[in-house]
């Protein structure tokens, strides 16, 4: 391990015979690059890693750009992929030995928690000032632009403690992540190692190992095969987020604890003395305490507001986290049925369509299965009978939002929020196979062009596919799970 610094220099050995499989459109635009120079030597050898400098993935053709691209496309924020480069003559062991790849990235800022794990570990106080005061100035803009006032109601009063600007600072980073936690549980997505090394200091979605989207909702679920407790499930995720968060908070618990004395001369020589050491640390529990509640306000607050969006809601009531979101998802798990395709087919759902009992219990089967549905005891008459239920209380709200008469314009407003397209396990495992196995490198291409615009009726691309990709996702491929080096 290098002491005293975060990064070393390496001599990379050269990628040999490097062939470019796909390159992001909306990434090269992005990053202001035009459109055609992904044909160029020059660029082609850039993300191959063969001239300057590149972040890398490697360990398969696994088509992580896929997801990059489709997070970014449903507005969460996530580092950025820009291409995917075969390395034919290098191979990779995982669980069997599979051809290496690169994944040429870019983010705000690649800073995780563990970055400052490691630091804590290694008793390198200095360095974690340093580093900190580099975050405040240099990845968030300066000190001016953290937050300094609790803005929000919180379910505990707010103690009136000397916080200072290190307190600000990690209240900034626990905000973010509750966002896109918040932003993950509104969508379906499962990042499957959620260690503090995988969370990010900005807020970004990090580092796609055993990645899914939801098929059938199911609270329990985990895409990582390896995670037996179930620590990075669905259900999960903002409690390990937070927990992550904790541990941010105990590398920057002397700074936060410090309070007004955090730049006296003696304190950023020495630390801390014996003789306010009880006070340093009830500050700083308090401090992250508080953010405890903070993360809590500002999940939520962000959590209903995009399921609120999702199901066509232009304000918020206290009900609805019970009476919608609750109900909805108690629906779909004891009925076994797709999270996501049940937003996109009530999109086009018409209120006028479901003034009658009849009329919610008939349109019902929409969110069926091909197969039908599933869950124990169950039968068509008492599946049918629950979601109208749901419908019949989704159905006042809308009509409470929208009025009468604007079906179309609440159906617009709803598909711009509810992907046609997600890229689940089932479509990238069959992209793998294809690529990898069959040498079709069209699909790759077709793929990421969904990705990136998610919420269209149809790309031009391939009807039967994008048919087929849309659809009912195969019985026997829900729920996929993977290896954490897939």
């Amino acid at each position: 391990m290098v002491r005293g610094a975060l990064f070393t220099y390496v001599r990379p050995e050269p990628a040999e015979t490097p062939e470019l499989l796909g390159v992001s459109s909306r990434a090269l635009k992005d990053l202001g690059l035009k459109a055609g120079e992904e044909k160029t030597a020059e660029l082609q050898q850039l993300v191959a890693g063969n001239s300057i400098s590149w972040t890398e993935e490697s360990g398969g053709v696994y088509p992580w750009a896929q997801c990059y691209g489709a997070l970014n496309a449903l507005g969460i924020p996530t580092t950025r992929a820009l291409s995917l480069t075969l390395l034919p003559k290098s191979k990779v062991l995982r669980e069997r030995l599979e051809p290496g790849a690169i994944v040429a990235r870019f983010a705000e800022s690649w800073l995780r928690i563990g970055t400052f794990d490691l630091l804590r570990v290694r008793g390198e106080r200095d360095l974690i000032r340093q580093l900190s005061t580099y975050i405040a100035e240099e990845v968030f803009g300066g000190w001016e632009k953290l937050p300094s006032a609790f803005p929000i109601q919180t379910t505990q009063t707010i103690q009136d403690v000397d916080s200072n600007r290190f307190a600000r600072l990690y209240r900034e980073i626990v905000r973010r992540n509750a966002k896109t936690v918040a932003a993950w549980q509104a969508y379906g997505f499962m990042n499957g190692v959620l260690n503090t090394d995988n969370t990010s200091i900005y807020g970004l979605s990090l580092d796609y190992g055993p990645f899914a989207f939801m098929d059938n909702f199911d609270p329990s679920y985990t895409p990582n095969h390896d995670d037996h407790m179930l620590r990075y499930s669905y259900k999960n995720q903002p409690s390990i987020i937070w927990w992550n968060l904790v541990r941010l908070g105990e590398s920057l618990g002397e700074l936060l604890g410090a309070g007004n004395r955090v730049d006296d001369e003696v304190f950023v020589k020495d630390g801390v003395s014996a003789d306010i050491e009880a006070e340093v640390i009830a500050r700083a529990e308090t401090i992250i305490s508080q953010a405890g509640e903070e993360f809590k306000a500002v999940f939520l607050n962000e959590y209903k507001r995009l399921m609120g969006q999702r199901l066509g809601l232009k304000t918020g009531k206290e009900s609805d986290f019970q009476e919608l979101f609750s109900e909805m998802l108690d629906t779909l798990e004891a009925l076994e049925l797709d999270f996501n395709h049940f937003f996109r087919r009530l999109s086009g759902l018409s209120v006028s369509g479901l003034e009658t009992e009849e009329q919610r219990k008939e349109v019902a089967s929409v969110f069926y299965h091909v197969d039908g549905f599933g869950g124990l005891g169950e039968t068509d008459e008492s599946a049918r009978a629950r979601i109208a239920k749901w419908l019949d209380s989704w159905r006042a709200r809308v009509l409470e939002d929208w009025g009468a008469g604007n079906d179309a314009e609440r159906q617009a407003a709803m598909k711009a929020v509810n992907p046609n397209f997600v890229p689940r396990g089932w479509i990238l495992d069959e992209v793998i196979e294809r690529v990898e196995r069959k040498g079709d490198r069209e699909i790759l291409d077709r793929v990421m062009q969904m990705s990136l615009d998610p919420f269209k009726d149809s790309w031009g691309l391939n009807a039967a596919e994008e048919e087929r990709f849309c659809g009912d996702v195969p019985k026997y491929k829900r729920a996929m799970m993977c290896s954490c080096s897939s």
